[in-house]
């Protein structure tokens, strides 16, 4: 099983890296899971038509109850991809990182891995503080490989930096490691120069270059990845490129 855990700054397109990676796997004839872990609840909208899911926090404060079946949080989407949001709490009342460590303690209880048997399974963190709880994917060994999305822009490349940092104070227990950087263009000056210089200085490679293109929106605003708009683009072919890479280090 693939287990990839992918981080980044909020905003930064984790989001549409993650969904448009999962369609590409499922296209590939792969079976996989897709878990947003962030509290806005929107990592798999568009691999389920623009239609939220309604998150597991959610439904555990509406029916102040656990779920009984993978059924009660989870639908099927683009590809037959398996989709989870865990939520946060309500807004000013607890800690949205506590949310995920409920839901992931939720989905053992529920057996998910081991009833629905995934290829691949994509955990789309929110990347800005790396706390215990967003950390979670990566210490509790949910995930083996991490990947982290960034631009150019200070404020992604400063994050990025905390996380590599955050995934390094693991790496003695056996827990996940970064297997590259995602460079998620925004067209500002000297952004490759700037992105490359990073990986160069903690030693990371660059394993995907995704372009600024229109494309991209143009299918989120009809609900969709690009990979279920159009998989024979340009833009689609980069996520298929990088889905392959990953599978290649997995065989």
């Amino acid at each position: 099983m693939l287990k990839i855990a992918i981080y980044g700054k909020g905003g930064i397109g984790k989001s549409t890296v993650t969904s448009n990676l999962a369609a590409a796997f499922a296209s590939l004839g792969k079976k996989v899971i897709q878990i947003g872990c962030d509290p806005k609840a929107d990592s798999t909208i568009n691999l389920l038509g623009g239609v939220p899911l309604k998150p597991v926090m959610n439904y555990m404060r509406e029916y102040d109850e656990d779920p009984e079946t993978i059924e009660d949080i989870a639908r099927v989407g683009f590809g037959d991809v398996l989709c989870i949001e865990t939520g946060g709490p309500t807004p000013g009342l607890g800690c949205a990182g506590r949310g995920i460590i409920a839901t992931f303690n939720l989905l053992e209880d529920l057996e998910l891995f081991e009833i629905c048997n995934p290829d691949v399974v994509l955990y789309d963190v929110l990347g800005d503080v790396v706390c215990g709880g967003f950390a979670a994917p990566i210490r509790e060994g949910y995930a083996e490989k991490v990947l982290i999305v960034t631009s150019g822009e200070k404020m992604a490349l400063y994050a990025a930096n905390n996380i590599n940092s955050a995934v390094k104070n693991f790496e003695d227990r056996s827990y996940a490691k970064v297997f590259g950087i995602i460079m998620n263009r925004r067209n500002v000056e000297n952004e490759e120069e700037k992105v490359r210089a990073f990986a160069d200085s903690v030693g990371l490679p660059i394993v995907g270059d995704i372009p600024r293109d229109h494309d991209i929106n143009r299918f989120e605003d009809m609900g969709k990845t690009v990979i279920e708009g159009n998989p024979d683009l340009p833009i689609s072919q980069r996520f298929f490129n990088l889905a392959k890479r990953l599978l290649e280090t997995e065989e």
